[in-house]
């Protein structure tokens, strides 16, 4: 099947500080000679596998790269089952040598699975985002965990956008009216505003973060950031977008907030009840970084009180989603499940990133810099 050249760029390489030899620990990234076993955990597509050829990102597509890799003589396993000591996936942890997962159904690599994995040698993210990894398990373990990069940023980026518009816009009351043969403008327009010139803050202004400015510059926004790095004074003029370097004082001044920081241990749970609570009342908050970012009850209860005006977003903790998760249920939401990274370009690029790598991980090369997230047992900046 062809495939699509992976969209990558080299932005934000390994610091410095990152050892050049490696640890006793590590388990070198030089393929030996012989078959590999390699599994790959994927949404499952069921019916809607045979709908469109390019559809790769599911277990039936299986990132387009099985007779590649059996040409090879080597074994690729595929599956969406992934909970519980006798799912699919355990059984083969014990001898696998690598270990494809993804955010949109993620196998939540513990420190425990780790040490199961007596063969496992790499990690691979087919997307962006490798939080359901036990990153610092990983790096004691000497594993190299990668990610492709940059592939889907302009998907996210995109979906956010829609996101803002949905909420802002009061979108969905209105389409539930079509659906239930109703009528009603007032129950729509009450709440309905337009996007120009409202204060638009992202928390976190990396790859998405920055494109999503740019793509809200000509609705003549207000923009903010907030992020460890400023974004260079070039880019930053021609978006016209204000770093704020304390993030409590910009989010008063927002009236839509985008989350678009990675899962770290310092941002698990950073929007709690009080830091809800410093931002402006009516607040519209999306969030397609990660569910876990969120204190689940503390977005619930700003939702039922009103201090959260709309929430949107396609990430959840835990993922997928159970029946009786609380985000479904709350007020003036717009949820979906995980789908804003897995459009079918995004799909075309994070498998073609996903055999580059592979391809180099037979040869015993290097990965692009940009898509380590753990190498050598150091962790990438992002991330410590």
């Amino acid at each position: 099947m062809a495939m699509k050249q992976a969209a990558t760029a080299a932005i934000r390489a390994f610091s410095s500080s990152v050892a050049s030899q490696s640890s006793p620990l590590v388990r070198h990234l030089h393929a030996s000679a012989g078959s590999k076993k390699i599994v790959g955990v994927f949404y499952k597509a069921n019916e809607y596998a045979a709908m469109n050829p390019n559809f790769v990102g599911c277990v039936e597509g299986s990132l387009g790269i099985r007779e590649w890799l059996e040409s090879q003589g080597h074994q690729y396993i595929v599956t969406d089952d992934k909970e519980g000591l006798n799912c699919e996936l355990e059984k083969h942890i014990p001898d696998l040598h690598v270990l494809i997962t993804t955010p949109f159904h993620p196998a939540y690599v513990t420190a425990e699975r780790i040490k199961k994995a007596k063969n496992l040698e790499l990690l691979l993210t087919a997307g962006i985002g490798s939080d359901h990894v036990d990153l610092n398990a990983a790096a004691a373990a000497g594993l190299t965990v990668a990610e492709v990069t940059g592939s889907n940023v302009v998907s996210v980026a995109e979906d956010e956008l829609m996101r803002i518009l949905i909420l802002v816009r009061n979108f969905l009351p209105g389409h539930h009216q079509v659906i239930k043969g109703e009528w009603n403008v007032a129950g729509i327009a009450h709440r309905a505003y337009d996007l120009e010139g409202k204060t638009i803050g992202t928390v976190g202004a990396g790859r998405i973060g920055k494109l999503l400015l740019q793509r809200l510059k000509p609705f003549n926004c207000n923009l903010l950031y907030h992020d460890r790095l400023k974004i260079g004074p070039e880019l930053e003029k021609q978006i016209g977008a204000k770093f704020e370097e304390d993030m409590d004082a910009m989010l008063p001044k927002c009236d839509v907030l985008v989350i678009n920081t990675p899962l770290t241990d310092k941002t698990r749970g950073l929007f709690n009840k009080e830091r809800i609570a410093k931002c402006k009342k009516g607040v519209l908050i999306v969030n397609n970084a990660r569910g876990a970012i969120m204190d689940t009850e503390a977005v619930v209860d700003a939702c039922n009180s009103g201090h959260i005006g709309g929430y949107s977003g396609d990430v959840w903790n835990p993922q997928p989603a159970p029946k009786d998760h609380p985000w479904r249920y709350m007020p003036n939401q717009a949820m979906t499940p995980h789908i804003s990274g897995t459009t079918i370009d995004a799909q075309l690029r994070y498998a073609a990133g996903v055999k580059d790598m592979l391809d180099r991980y037979f040869k015993g090369q290097d990965f692009p810099a940009q898509n380590y997230i753990v190498k050598e047992g150091q962790l990438a900046p992002q991330y410590r």
